[in-house]
């Protein structure tokens, strides 16, 4: 799999937030096989340095960081953090958001293809978060971007696949264009879902960081999407409506 050039061997990303402890996340990390973690520039105070010891877990699990503008409601405000952060954490690499609805938290399409489009003149690698939606997919790789991170479902919901027929139309219309379903997924078997829909990563936040065990739900996920990514490129049947034996009836002994 790769991202704008670079190549990673795992395709479950992990979020950073809400674990109940640095030394759990530093072993969800592990346990999961993670190489790419997302983090919020709020965790990095400039004036009391409050960030810097988070800042250091991540660097020395040889992770790499994916900054996020989590929580900006204007296209000034996402592009303003995209370049605190890049300034911060030293990579191109940003996972914009542009929120529209607080509810919800689904993002503001609009503004969101308008930011795409300034930070990839400014230079960004920009993954955005956007919902499943065809002609925003298309307008936001006019603007640049490389790939795709539609919505499962809202934020921290752990629905699940809220429209599969949508993320799966997605996916045949981009056939060539990564995609990441982001947001939504609370169980393993939603991740396994994703992956058999042929998707190329999921990332995930709450539904590690907020389990009893986030290390054992770490290696849970990881496992899953290995399962739906085995399972895509083994090309499932079709579904029937009608019952097929599975026994042979040929030859069968006809009974007077």
């Amino acid at each position: 799999m790769s991202f704008y050039g670079v190549e990673l061997a795992s395709r479950l990303m992990l979020g950073t937030s809400q674990y109940p402890s640095p030394a759990i996340l530093s072993e969800a990390i592990r346990a999961s096989g993670a190489e790419v973690v997302t983090v919020a520039l709020r965790r990095e105070s400039g004036a009391t340095l409050a960030g810097q010891g988070f800042w250091s877990i991540i660097r020395d699990l040889g992770v790499r960081a994916l900054p996020n503008t989590a929580g900006c409601h204007s296209v000034k405000e996402a592009v303003t953090t995209a370049h605190m952060a890049r300034e911060l954490f030293g990579t191109p690499w940003i996972k914009l958001e542009v929120i529209g609805e607080d509810d919800t938290l689904q993002p503001d399409l609009f503004g969101l293809v308008e930011a795409a489009r300034i930070l990839t003149g400014d230079g960004f690698q920009v993954f955005p978060y956007m919902t499943e939606d065809l002609f925003v997919a298309s307008k936001l790789l006019e603007a640049g971007c490389e790939v795709l991170m539609p919505w499962g479902a809202p934020i921290g919901s752990g629905r699940g696949l809220n429209n599969p027929f949508g993320l799966r139309t997605l996916r045949a219309h981009f056939p060539d264009v990564p995609l990441v379903i982001d947001a939504g997924i609370g169980l393993p078997s939603h991740a396994v879902q994703a992956m058999e829909l042929g998707y190329d990563a999921v990332l995930l936040n709450t539904a590690v960081a907020k389990a009893r065990d986030p290390v054992m739900m770490a290696k849970a996920f990881a496992q899953a999407i290995e399962a739906g990514r085995a399972a895509w490129q083994a090309d499932p049947m079709e579904p029937r409506d009608m019952a097929a034996p599975s026994t042979p009836v040929i030859g069968k002994a006809l009974l007077g």
